[in-house]
């Protein structure tokens, strides 16, 4: 997931849909991505997800994962804070445009590393 560089746009809006577990985001540049809660949390910048530096972590079963704050950091952030408890990542908007921008490629390599890794997007699975 490459950055945007310096000129990445603003946003507009920024609106939680709880019922569809959405966060959607409206930048200055007219793009409008719907990003599910799940997509975010399993994509977080935080160091839990990104591997401290080495391979980033396959998170399985967030499927039904919602986010309960979305609390501003400065001018150039949000940190969004699950209902798992997780709060570590800060999503900056350059963050969240490239985010919108390759959520199909980014979501298909999500579902084929769960798959690799014989995990799934459920919370649990009966035994």
């Amino acid at each position: 997931m490459a950055g945007l560089g310096a000129e990445t746009p603003a946003p507009t809006e920024l609106t939680l849909h709880r019922a569809s577990r959405l966060l959607e985001i409206v930048f200055d540049d007219g793009k409008r991505y719907r990003l599910p809660c799940e997509y975010l949390r399993v994509y977080s910048p935080s160091a839990e997800v990104r591997g401290h530096g080495g391979p980033m972590q396959t998170v399985a079963g967030k499927r039904d994962v919602t986010i309960t704050a979305i609390e501003p950091v400065g001018h150039y952030a949000v940190r969004l804070v699950f209902d798992d408890g997780h709060r570590s990542g800060l999503y900056s908007w350059d963050l969240l445009y490239t985010l919108g921008r390759d959520q199909d490629t980014n979501w298909q390599d999500y579902l084929d590393r769960l798959a690799a890794a014989g995990l799934t997007r459920a919370a649990s699975e009966p035994s």
